[in-house]
């Protein structure tokens, strides 16, 4: 059993890979809903953001691969651990921080699961210079006078009313013949 880790609330962008460390059958168990619970000691997961891997299936590609090219994880945080992920064996479990939906909580990995590393996603760069068209100005569509606003409220109100009115004769005439 591996030591106790803590999420911070709000945590985001981080990759934990876990070995799965146990018989074939049950790492591959490990994809069922409700199991990376039990194994990792929590409540609730959003399984959308664990990938339960046989490294076996990523073939040339390789652990450190899949993070790079799956997961966005920069060369430089994976160049040091690269021998390492690259002797692991069987079957790993990738878990990004949302899987924790921005909760705090603690996770007690079961028997078998050991935390292996810990990666950043790098931070997406948000830059765009402001916009400066007068359509993104507030208020900048032209305006209706009033007198112009009521007129066409009015037609308006006037074809609905002749809609329903030709419904209604069409109605009594079908009922009356």
């Amino acid at each position: 059993m591996s030591d106790p880790l803590s999420i911070a609330a709000g945590e985001h962008g981080v990759i934990r890979v876990f070995a799965l460390e146990m018989r074939p059958e049950q790492a591959a168990f490990q994809r069922e809903p409700g199991a990376a619970e039990q194994m990792l000691g929590l409540e609730r997961l959003d399984h959308g953001q664990i990938d339960v891997i046989r490294l076996a299936d990523l073939e040339e590609l390789g652990l450190a691969g899949y993070l790079l090219d799956g997961c966005g994880v920069p060369e430089d945080q994976i160049a040091p651990d690269r021998d390492r992920l690259k002797a692991l064996k069987g079957w790993v479990m990738v878990v990004r921080s949302r899987a924790f939906g921005g909760r705090a909580c603690r996770i007690v990995p079961g028997p078998g699961v050991k935390l292996i590393a810990t990666y950043r996603e790098p931070d997406p760069e948000w830059s765009a210079e402001p916009l400066h068209a007068k359509s993104a100005e507030l208020y900048s569509a032209p305006r209706m006078s009033p007198r112009a606003a009521r007129d066409r409220a009015r037609r308006i109100g006037a074809a609905l009313f002749g809609i329903v009115m030709a419904l209604v004769a069409l109605v009594l005439w079908l009922v009356i013949r």
